[in-house]
This record gives structure tokens, sequence and C-alpha cells, in this order.
């Protein structure tokens, strides 16, 4: 397909920009932007893994910590309401709760009861968002869960802890958000950097590593990451 085609079904600033990082070659330009989609699409398959895996044992210290499997489901009138989560904001002098994670569940629930599909612990936990799990490591709901969250990762290295964890996790959310949405991961500005992909795809693996070293080597065959950043770096 000729190039005006590729600028016609594209956004022109979208493909514009990576005219621009390789000097004006039309071609190049396509093969990076066709690179950028590869890189973007290698780590669905590791994001899927991990998300997954954190939010299973995530589920099992949860259910132990409140002997209750359905604890998802029972604490919207538990710990997802707790007095501390609501505060008066100094900037407004307004009262504001934080509600995320019951708001959450009720979505699900209702979206569920919406679809006439019975509603069930398992059905929530699999319906709900990365974001919901990375929240339970945020201080106001860690304090509320006794620090519980973090014995997912019994591999933590010296002096890291939630904080640490928390950041790693908001990287992965907001990288993921980027490449759902077809976002350019391979730029510095104008010019050609993966430096800010590979960051991201250390997280991934660092995160692995914190929950079960195995796990890296597990997911070894289907994660062509590095080798899709490799092939682009060449272009």
């Amino acid at each position: 397909m000729k190039f005006e085609k590729v600028r016609l079904y594209l956004s022109l600033q979208c493909i514009d920009r990576y005219l621009i990082a390789t000097g004006n070659q039309k071609t190049r330009a396509v093969r990076l932007y066709k690179a950028n989609l590869k890189i973007a699409q290698s780590f669905h398959p590791i994001l899927g893994i991990l998300e997954v895996a954190l939010r299973n044992r995530l589920n099992m210290v949860l259910s132990a910590h409140f002997c209750d499997p359905d604890w998802i489901i029972n604490q919207k009138n538990g710990f997802m309401i707790a007095p501390s989560l609501t505060h008066i904001d100094r900037k407004t002098g307004k009262l504001v709760t934080n509600a995320f994670l019951k708001t959450s569940v009720e979505k699900s629930e209702k979206k569920f009861r919406r679809l006439n599909v019975p509603i069930t612990s398992g059905k929530i936990l699999a319906d709900q968002s990365l974001g919901f799990w990375s929240g339970l490591f945020e201080v106001h709901h860690y304090k509320l869960l006794l620090g519980r969250p973090i014995q997912v990762f019994n591999n933590l290295p010296t002096g890291h802890g939630r904080s640490n964890v928390c950041v790693k996790l908001n990287i992965v959310r907001q990288f993921r958000n980027r490449i759902n949405h077809n976002e350019p991961i391979c730029f510095n500005g104008y010019t050609i950097d993966f430096t800010y992909v590979e960051s991201f795809y250390k997280a991934i693996v660092d995160i692995f590593t914190w929950i079960d070293p195995d796990l890296v080597h597990w997911i070894k065959d289907i994660d062509n990451t590095e080798t899709k950043i490799a092939r682009a770096k060449a272009i």
C-alpha cells in the first residue's frame, strides 16, 4: 500500500511522527510503525499472565485473611466502606470518599444482573481491572488490610516494600493503557528510543520475580518482547 494511503487510514499526526523520526524516509517510517505495533502485541500475553497471577494470589491471601472465600462481595460492607476512606479535601473543604473498590465490585454485579448471569465471587474476581488489584497496595487500603497484600511477593529484595510494589504496578497499568490505545512506545520526543519500553519490560520481569522467579522461566516460550525490540532497533 502506498504511503499516501497509509496516511489516509491512520492519523496524520501519528504517522508523521514516525516520518520525522526516520528523516522523512517513508518506507522506514512504515516499518517502524509496524514494529511499534509488534512490540505492543508481544506484551499482551505476558501482561495477561501477570494480571491473572497477581489476582489469584491476592485472592488466596485475602480469602485467608478474612476467612471468607467470598470476601470480594462481602467486604463491600467491610473494609471497602471504612471511615478512614472518607476525608475532607483541603482545597475544596468538601467531604471526599474513596469508594473505588466498592464501586468496581458493584459495577460488575450490575453488569451480570443486566446479562442475567448468576453473581459469584469467581465472576466478580475475574471482572476486576488491574487498577482494582493495584489499588490494594495504595496506603489507605493497605493499612485497612493490615499489610496482607505484600504476602503475594515472597521474593522482594531487601529494603523493598509496599511503595516499591505500588510504583511498579502503576507503571504497568499506565503502559498497558498506552499500548491498548496504540500509542507510540518507541520514541523520546521525535527521536527513536526504546529506553522507555525496555524499562517497562524490566518492570514486568521484576514483578514476576518478586512473586515467584519460576514464573519468569515459565513464560520464556511465549515471551518474544526482547526479540521484537531488537528487530525494531535494526530498522
